[in-house]
């Protein structure tokens, strides 16, 4: 079985190949094909993949190219996870809010716009030449802003994109240890959208586990959301929020702190991918372990600024645990290639599951999963400022992908005039004059 991945370069590639590696069972991958635009970071993460399979029998053959049409034919799987503009794009998303008062983290707010409007184009393209060179591929998605970039792909693709993310299943890993369950034996009541939704239930033998965690004070603030969130507002709200919603909760704090920060994360990563490629440039460098120490740095400093803001602590080791969004993406690819059966939660069309949204808006739900790809399981409601928050979320979301359609910058604006995090629309119009004079990408809106 061959699998495709664009943005073949990315530092987060070893990851998905770690998981290949450990995958044993008839009709696993065989072939890795990485794509990039950009060859020097497509050698060194070809020399962390190869030192990664030194001692594993059998280990998937890996290719890497610059011409995405020989990339894309014949796969059976393509994993998408491109960065339009790579890290300098996401230095300018974050700065340019920042400047005006406003979050800019880079798939929530003004940042997470910015992005999707310079993202959606490149991806409908390459949406294109899938539908022309690999027709059977499934595409899976976690290019960012994820939903939003698999509603558009969806246009072309049908329900043959599905688009992932670790936040879910991690939030439902944690909470489970929490409660002193076993992850693997839980089924999560979750619903929203990519980097919006929450946590309703956790059931185990159908009986509903979160109760027991909220009347549980230690419990409750021993793991990562609960110690940003807190036991009090986690109990008014009678769920677990993703994490990213401390973004919308605390939002003043949030971007208090990052104003504050030394450095943006974005500045933070760019600076510290320069160092690991620049490194690995070395033909005797070790490779592999130059990748690993970076990304031990990287998981320890994630939502840095958001703990300082509501004086979290430092990350424990439990939220640094492998087994996020690689592991979801090979269970995915199992469970359609050997119809293995599963349950995950992921981006998907809506069908009928939220009654607020329509079939074809994108959104974040648990599905089941077999040789005929994901369903959607049936969820109650969402009711209350859940439902205001994802409706309004997601008629801003509608706006970024129709104006990158059509090329119109008065989409774009009310987009971010809109979101909830934006509360001007002379600020909205500041920040796309401005984000157009920084990325280049965005001169297609007139």
């Amino acid at each position: 079985m061959r699998l495709t991945i664009l943005g073949g370069g990315g530092f987060r590639v070893p990851l998905v190949y770690r998981a290949l590696l450990g995958d044993r069972a008839k009709g696993r991958v065989t072939q890795v094909t990485l794509y990039d635009l950009d060859a020097g970071r497509l050698s060194a993460i070809t020399r962390v993949l190869a030192e990664q399979a030194a001692d594993v029998p059998d280990a998937p053959e890996v290719t890497a190219t610059t011409d995405l049409d020989a990339a894309l034919a014949g796969a059976d799987f393509v994993f998408s996870a491109i960065r339009v503009h790579g890290l300098e794009g996401r230095v300018a998303d974050e700065q340019v809010a920042l400047d005006e008062g406003v979050l800019g983290q880079e798939t929530v707010g003004a940042g997470g716009i910015s992005y999707g409007l310079r993202t959606i184009p490149v991806m409908t393209r390459i949406a294109q030449r899938i539908a022309e060179l690999a027709p059977q591929a499934w595409v899976i998605n976690f290019t960012n802003p994820a939903g939003m970039v698999t509603e558009a792909m969806a246009a072309r693709l049908g329900n043959r994109v599905i688009g992932i993310c670790d936040s879910p299943v991690g939030l439902g890993r944690r909470v489970a240890e929490a409660l002193g369950v076993d992850p693997a034996e839980a089924r999560l009541d979750y619903v929203g959208l990519n980097h919006l939704g929450w946590l309703r239930g956790l059931r185990i033998g159908g009986r509903d586990q979160l109760p027991r965690l909220f009347e549980d004070e230690k419990a409750l603030t021993s793991f990562e959301e609960g110690r940003l969130f807190g036991a009090d507002w986690l109990r008014s709200l009678g769920t677990v929020p993703n994490e990213y919603l401390h973004y919308y909760y605390f939002n003043r704090e949030t971007v208090s702190a990052a104003r504050d920060a030394e450095k943006t994360r974005g500045a933070f990563l760019l600076d510290q991918q320069r160092r690991f490629y620049e490194q690995v440039a070395d033909p005797h460098a070790a490779a592999f372990a130059a990748w690993d120490r970076t990304r031990l740095e990287r998981e320890e400093t994630y939502m840095a600024e958001n703990r300082e803001a509501v004086d979290a602590g430092e990350r424990d080791s439990c939220d640094l645990q492998s087994g996020g969004y690689e592991q979801v993406a090979l269970s995915l690819m199992r469970a359609i290639s050997r119809d293995e059966r599963t349950t995950l939660i992921l981006n998907v069309r809506n069908g009928g599951v939220l009654s607020l949204l329509d079939a074809d808006a994108v959104v974040e739900v648990p599905c089941h999963v077999d040789a005929d790809g994901p369903r959607p399981l049936a969820a109650d409601p969402l009711t209350g400022h859940a439902a205001g928050l994802v409706c309004a979320v997601k008629a801003v979301e509608r706006d970024v992908i129709a104006a990158a359609a059509s090329g119109s910058r008065a989409l774009a604006v009310r987009a971010l005039a809109t979101h909830p995090l934006i509360d001007s629309v002379t600020v909205a119009r500041r920040l796309f004059a401005r984000y157009q004079e920084r990325i280049p990408d965005l001169a297609y809106l007139r």
